[in-house]
């Protein structure tokens, strides 16, 4: 475990001293702001619930948030209780203000992913990319910021992957399920 803590801190280090940029910081920000909550992907998901053409994908991508947050916020985060990596190594430097929350797993790259899947499987190719390129800066925003290692990232991608599977397979036996009747 102490090398996987290894690498983690040394791609943070890497992004600290090599690719971050006082001119970019308010675009990461932003970006990152995006994913906070989930916000920006539950707005998307509502005001998908208003056509009836988008309707199975805004209720897939509610589903699979829903389920991420259980895993990831609810037991994962509190089961594994890993630090922030800013409280761990102090040569990292959040450009944030610090969270009280443990960091593993990624609770932005969660949601972004769990409902970037939906619509990248659910909406026509276009929207499903752009989603995805979304999702994709949400999660490196973590990590430009300081906020989490890139194992918590990852975390979040392969939860918000799981969480977007079960959902489209739990609205699909539904909606089978709902014809034969």
């Amino acid at each position: 475990m102490e090398w996987i803590q290894s690498i983690d801190t040394g791609i943070l280090l890497f992004i600290q001293e090599h690719m971050r940029n006082e001119a970019f910081h308010g675009f990461w920000r932003a970006i990152t702001f995006l994913g906070s909550a989930g916000w920006f992907w539950l707005a998307l998901a509502v005001i998908l619930l208003i056509p009836k053409k988008t309707r199975k994908a805004g209720f897939t991508a509610l589903l699979s948030m829903g389920i991420g947050a259980l895993i990831t916020n609810v037991f994962l985060k509190n089961a594994v209780a890993r630090i922030r990596p800013y409280d761990a190594v102090e040569t990292i430097v959040p450009l944030v203000g610090k969270l009280s929350d443990y960091s593993f797993p990624s609770g932005h790259t969660c949601a972004s992913f769990a409902s970037a899947f939906v619509y990248y499987r659910l909406l026509p190719r276009k929207y499903g990319i752009l989603t995805m390129i979304l999702a994709v800066l949400i999660s490196f925003s973590r990590l430009y910021l300081g906020v989490h290692y890139p194992t918590d990232v990852l975390g979040g991608f392969f939860i918000g992957l799981l969480s977007s599977i079960l959902a489209y397979q739990i609205v699909e036996s539904y909606l089978k399920k709902k014809q034969k009747v």
